[in-house]
């Protein structure tokens, strides 16, 4: 009994002096990442034999406004360029999201129980909208309506999964061949404003208007590559789409009085627009500022009618992958051409007067410096329009269109129109953001099914640089790693690989963090010629392509000549935070040998140290040695600070020994000081060090964040000044979203804050006085 004890404690004895694991923040995404080949090359570039499909486009569709429904029929060319055959393909239908038991209706969930009993304000409960939107989903006869699906005249197999469609082939689809099919359709249009969604028609009570923003109206081709096969997630919701280049030939009947804001080139304009329009846009073409197409007169006298006859607007869009358009009879219309290098494009606004002046003061303006800025940082704009279209959506892109929210506040009693700091820069940012969407992903074709951060971070980002190129101090909400810090502190995250419909606070997830990191890798960890050439590298590399996350790692370390698999694995495969604290600080001098100087800075030192209270109180007492004088000897007069000839012999001698550089090193007086850091957050990141010295000289030291390698929770590292250090600041510019800022100071500084002082409320609930407050009269009646 006695051995098993001991053998037990001896188990126990070495357990508890185990080393724990080795957490290597620098351990390669090798194990992770897909292995490279023909298609997809280890450098992040396509390979020698990468493919994609492409889908040709030939539609025809009416505008019922009265029954607010569409109506269209539509042929599809389908490329097979893949190694493979093909014996089905599959369509997308994003319509079918607003079937009453659709998969999205269906599996929205609400919170707790107990949540909507403590609801303490409005923020707790139910909002109007809120209910209005579930009651309406029940009713409206919402998704397609497929009539017809057929090849030559014969109808073909079609199995309808929710938002997705089967076409059985008659005889497999083999690499290199086409196939040709017809789908005819029907749908009714969603009250955006009610049901939500990223199209929809907005209802303007005032003068009975709508006005129609068109999106993922028609049966679209499923998008088949070689990493996934066919991308046939149903759509949910959050994750939007992955389509296929194509060229598309629209041809869109809506009412005569309507002006449609559309993809690609308008090929009939002698048929729709005035002559006076047609010259207005033509010189716009060349002009400084914004022309007006359809002037807010024009426009205010067209909603006071309507017509009953009809107008079929035509457009061609080449190598695009979506097509949008919006129509109304409400619309404004501004226009202006901007031409430099190899973009040559219009960039047009619409938007009913309920936008202006908000809107022809800054819309146009906003496409253009879009352009020109993402020009910069990703490749040359290589479409004919760029449009932004203000509406019921509050931001939503597609080639060459977006459609925007952001409107003036009208007082209901006064008429008077104003606007917020918030809504005038939200109005700018969200057209950047939505024209920006054109490079990512519309051509630089990343899978949204399936990774939401290829397409809103990496175009956050530019967004970012976008918006601070447009004005000083431009308030940009995201990109500024101090932005993020509330966060990266909460509990409430997922890391940003994770698929779409799975992404909880996708605003910060998808789009603030991956944006973040980005301006990091810029500023902090790569430097801006570095980083700006790598990721204009990836942009060049990917246009008109479809990249993986894989592809966008790896051109970035490829072209920047620098290992970046620590960065990626903690910034986009965890949730990990940056919090760097400074524990503590050690100073040492370098020893001269010297016995004068070293004996008189050990007394120093000690002398320096603070009296002990007893000390301080037995220093009245009387001494027997001040009474006797004749106890006094040699040791009341020296201590061990006294410099005596054999300390003097011994220096000669040691310095007698030394070479030439040796002494001079020991004459240098550096200061030398061992730092303690902890990584309290687990996200490794650079040190970037501000040191302050007694002259009050501060100086940065930037060490890279390979210091982790050996150890990712506790370092120490040495710095070397030439005078006295008495200040030092852990990121003092909040370059890394560094998620304490207390411990990152030393000597630590105080936090400031402001305590509000609250006045008490009593007899809060009077029921008598409250029975006896007078009835407002309505002064309506």
């Amino acid at each position: 009994m006695r051995r098993k004890i001991g053998f037990l404690a001896l188990c126990l004895t070495v357990s508890a002096y185990a080393a724990e694991p080795f957490d290597d923040k620098f351990r390669q995404l090798d194990e992770i990442l897909p292995t490279p080949n023909v298609y997809r090359t280890a450098s992040g570039a396509p390979g020698h034999a990468y493919w994609q499909q492409r889908a040709d486009y030939t539609i025809s569709a009416t505008l019922d406004e009265a029954r607010r429904a569409l109506t269209g029929s539509e042929q599809i060319t389908y490329h097979n360029n893949s190694p493979d055959t093909l014996s089905y393909l599959w369509v997308q239908l994003d319509q079918n999201i607003y079937k009453k038991d659709s998969d999205a209706r269906m599996m929205l969930t609400q919170p707790s129980r107990e949540a909507w009993a403590k609801a303490t304000s409005p923020e707790d409960g139910y909002k109007f909208e809120g209910m209005r939107g579930i009651l309406a989903g029940r009713e409206f006869d919402g998704g397609f309506k497929i009539k017809s699906v057929a090849t030559n005249g014969q109808p073909l197999k079609h199995v309808i999964n929710r938002t997705m469609m089967r076409i059985d082939l008659p005889t497999p689809l083999k690499p290199g061949e086409k196939f040709v099919f017809n789908i005819d359709w029907s749908y009714n249009i969603n009250e955006q404003q009610v049901l939500g969604g990223r199209s929809g028609y907005e209802h303007f009570e005032e003068d009975k208007n709508d006005l129609f923003e068109i999106a993922q109206w028609f049966p679209r081709m499923a998008a088949y590559y070689d990493v996934y096969g066919w991308q046939h997630k149903q759509f949910l919701g959050t994750g939007e789409f992955t389509l296929e280049f194509g060229d598309y030939d629209v041809q869109l009947t809506v009412p005569a009085d309507h002006v449609v804001a559309s993809t690609g080139e308008l090929q009939n304009p002698s048929d729709v627009l005035s002559a006076a329009q047609r010259e207005r846009l033509e010189k716009a073409r060349t002009a400084s500022a914004p022309v007006l197409i359809v002037m807010q007169e024009e426009a205010t006298r067209a909603e006071k009618s309507r017509s009953n006859a009809s107008k079929t607007w035509h457009f061609k869009a080449s190598n695009v992958r979506d097509f949008a358009w919006a129509s109304s009879r409400k619309f404004i219309w501004d226009a202006q051409g901007f031409k430099k290098d190899s973009t040559n494009v219009m960039a047009m606004s619409y938007y009913p007067k309920e936008g202006n002046p908000l809107w022809g003061k800054y819309s146009t303006q906003a496409i253009i410096h879009t352009i020109d800025k993402y020009n910069k940082y990703s490749f040359d704009y290589p479409y004919p329009t760029a449009i932004s279209v203000n509406g019921p959506v509050g931001g939503m892109e597609y080639p060459m269109i977006s459609f925007n929210g952001p409107r003036p506040t009208k007082d209901k009693k006064t008429g008077e129109l104003t606007w917020s700091q918030q809504t005038k820069y939200g109005l700018i940012g969200v057209i950047i953001h939505e024209v920006g969407h054109n490079y990512y992903p519309m051509i630089i074709n990343s899978d949204e099914r399936q990774w939401t951060w290829m397409d809103e971070g990496l175009n956050t980002f530019v967004q970012y640089l976008a918006e601070q190129e447009w004005e000083d101090k431009y308030p940009s909400r995201r990109g500024e790693p101090r932005n993020i810090v509330d966060y990266m502190r909460s509990q409430e995250q997922v890391p940003i690989m994770t698929n779409s419909e799975s992404l909880v606070q996708v605003g910060p997830n998808a789009y603030a963090k991956p944006a973040t990191g980005l301006n990091i890798l810029r500023e902090t960890i790569l430097g801006r010629e570095l980083f700006d050439y790598a990721f204009r590298e990836y942009a060049q590399r990917w246009k008109f392509k479809r990249p993986t996350p894989a592809d966008f790692f790896r051109t970035m370390e490829d072209a920047s000549g620098t290992d970046l698999d620590w960065f990626w694995r903690g910034w986009f495969y965890t949730t990990d935070p940056v919090d760097i604290s400074i524990d503590g600080i050690s100073e040492y001098g370098v020893s001269t040998k010297d016995p004068e100087k070293e004996k008189a800075w050990k007394k120093a030192q000690k002398d320096a140290q603070p009296v002990s209270l007893s000390d301080q109180r037995n220093k009245a007492l009387p001494k027997r040695v001040d009474a006797h004088p004749e106890l006094k000897d040699f040791y009341n007069e020296h201590d061990e600070f006294t410099v005596t000839n054999k300390d003097r012999n011994s220096y000669a001698e040691a310095i007698e020994k030394l070479e030439p550089w040796e002494k001079k090193l020991l004459d240098q007086g550096k200061h030398l000081y061992l730092v303690d850091f902890s990584n309290l957050g687990g996200m490794v990141m650079p040190l970037i060090l501000e040191i302050e010295l007694k002259s009050g000289k501060k100086y940065i030291e930037r060490i890279p964040a390979e210091v982790w390698r050996y150890n990712s929770k506790k370092i120490t590292k040495l710095i070397v000044t030439d005078e006295p250090m008495v200040g030092l600041t852990q990121d003092p510019y909040w370059e890394t979203a560094d998620i304490d800022t207390s411990n990152n100071a030393w000597p630590r500084k105080v936090t400031q804050s402001r305590l509000e002082l609250f006045k008490t409320e009593r007899d809060k609930n009077n029921l008598m006085r409250d029975f006896n407050t007078p009835l407002k009269k309505d002064e309506k009646k």
